[in-house]
């Protein structure tokens, strides 16, 4: 693959291609309590890679303080946990996210990483997707429906409705189910992608972890 030609689709183009894939629903866990978050510790721990996201109700008034994240997503190639921020649940999570041996990546995360410091959490080893495209031509940062569509051809859709919904009701909607999901599947997809291309960087700032995927070994 000549990544030096690669041209970013229009936004025609990528109107007209395939719809992107998301996790079936019955692959989509939404977990609001102690007792669900006990069931999936043993999956979570032996993960060494998440593609992960978060979702924060909208401020829409001058002054008004945000309290998000409300939801957080975290993804491995098999399915998606939709985890609906409480303080038990905060605490359970915290492990994870400070975990230096598991990788988190996303777009978008330094928001992510300011909201998790205010709740005292520190975010280790984490990977920026959107900067991770120069070798493109990219200088900019890219979003995740044009990385999708640069790598896989495929229309990834971002709905600005979904997106600027509730996202601190009790009971979410399947569109806001799906939508979530789909954001932190995504990410996990991306970062293979690059991986195999050997384009993403061999350490990972602001940690001290040194990047050792096999990607035919641990991420298969």
């Amino acid at each position: 693959m000549n990544i030096q030609t690669q041209q970013l689709p229009s936004k025609e183009q990528i109107q007209s291609f395939p719809r992107f894939q998301n996790l079936l629903l019955n692959k989509i866990m939404v977990i609001n309590d102690l007792q669900q978050c006990h069931a999936i510790a043993e999956e979570l721990k032996t993960a060494r890679l998440f593609g992960f996201d978060t979702e924060s109700k909208p401020t829409f008034n001058k002054g008004e303080i945000q309290t998000g994240p409300h939801l957080i997503q975290l993804a491995t190639f098999e399915k998606a946990y939709l985890f609906q921020v409480s303080p038990d649940v905060l605490h359970f999570l915290t492990p994870f996210f400070e975990n230096p041996d598991q990788i988190k990546v996303g777009f978008g995360l330094k928001n992510d990483a300011h909201l998790f410091r205010k709740k005292g959490i520190q975010l280790n080893s984490v990977i920026e997707l959107s900067k991770c495209f120069s070798s493109f031509g990219f200088n900019n940062p890219l979003g995740i429906k044009n990385a999708m569509a640069l790598l896989f051809k495929v229309n990834f859709p971002k709905s600005k409705s979904i997106s600027t919904s509730n996202w601190s009701r009790k009971i979410l909607t399947t569109p806001q189910i799906e939508y979530a999901a789909a954001d932190a599947y995504a990410a996990i997809l991306i970062f293979k992608a690059l991986l195999d291309l050997g384009l993403i960087p061999d350490t990972i700032a602001y940690t001290q972890l040194k990047l050792s995927i096999q990607p035919n070994k641990s991420l298969n």
